[in-house]
């Protein structure tokens, strides 16, 4: 799933358009008129093309007649190096948008400026720039991006955009995900995001962070990190033990704040070296417990879990076995 694809709730009837991603793997849709609320990834999924083609609301043959409850995708810009060999990469530019992309793309070394490519993208399409030698990475100076949003009829005016990305051989290899339209692996990297319309260096770790939240990037200022506190051995996981502000959250704040408690524990437990420790969770609808699961069985430092003493927990706990 990527910035500006179109999603249906699995357990309801609403429909939107993906425009972030938050902590947790959360993820943030837009629906109608401009509501924005997170998501589980395991609660939504992607409208192909063909589906949003023969069931949306307004004929093909009328573009220009959009309504006000049409959720329009205005993000969803990237460059992505789809790699060839070991070393060869293909770069493409996707326009994951549903608005049609006039566009400039251009390299800035040694005070020089170079254009590569410039035209139109259609919305919702994609095209190939050039091919690329990642053991030439010092080689290829800032890439320069420049485009406008435009689509027929009634719609918010949207500001030109600039951005400029040097990318780093360190962090380069770190951004692997799935390249929206193309559907291929690709080391792929967001161009409009909200500062695009300043000239800025995107830096390609802080990318990588919004993309992986769970993962902690590792700096330089490691020695000067705050000290943790070693966890207990059980973790209670139940809303009411972990905040007295119960009114007016909804059941997905809910859900964020039991993963934040959780993953805060087990990065705890790790750093401290701990054998095991235990998550109460409940038994519920099963959400938070699969969800604990799943981010479990992507955890390098995880050696297994199961489900917690049944006797004490029932099957509302699972025991971490840390490596």
């Amino acid at each position: 799933m990527n910035i500006g694809d179109k999603v249906r709730m699995v357990h309801g009837r609403e429909e939107g358009i993906i425009v972030g991603f938050t902590k947790n793997h959360m993820i943030e849709v837009e629906i109608e008129d401009g509501f924005r609320i997170p998501m589980l990834r395991s609660e939504i999924v992607i409208i192909s093309q063909e589906e949003a083609a023969r069931f949306q609301k307004n004929p093909v043959t009328e573009p220009t007649k959009n309504t006000s409850r049409d959720v329009l995708a205005d993000r969803g810009i990237f460059l992505a190096f789809i790699p060839l060999n070991d070393t060869g990469l293909a770069l493409y530019l996707i326009n994951n948008t549903d608005f049609d992309m006039p566009y400039t793309l251009g390299q800035e070394q040694n005070g020089k400026y170079k254009g590569i490519k410039g035209g139109s993208l259609a919305r919702k399409s994609s095209v190939k720039i050039d091919e690329y030698s990642s053991q030439n990475f010092e080689s290829w100076g800032v890439f320069v991006w420049q485009s406008l949003l435009f689509r027929e009829g009634m719609t918010s005016l949207r500001e030109p955009m600039l951005q400029r990305i040097r990318f780093r051989a360190n962090t380069f290899f770190k951004t692997k995900a799935k390249a929206p339209l193309l559907g291929k692996d690709a080391h792929l990297f967001q161009l409009d995001t909200p500062a695009a319309s300043q000239p800025v260096t995107i830096q390609p770790d802080k990318i990588v962070e919004s993309w992986e939240n769970n993962t902690q990037l590792i700096t330089n200022n490691q020695s000067k990190a705050k000290t943790v506190n070693k966890p207990a051995s059980e973790i209670d996981l139940h809303i009411e033990k972990l905040t007295t502000n119960l009114i007016g959250l909804a059941t997905a704040e809910m859900l964020q704040i039991q993963l934040q408690a959780f993953e805060k524990a087990l990065d705890a437990a790790i750093a401290h070296g701990m054998h095991d420790i235990t998550f109460i969770h409940g038994v519920g609808n099963g959400t938070l417990r699969n969800e604990i699961h799943r981010k479990l069985g992507k955890n390098v430092h995880v050696q297994y879990y199961e489900d917690a003493q049944k006797e004490k927990f029932g099957y509302g706990a699972t025991k971490v076995k840390l490596k």
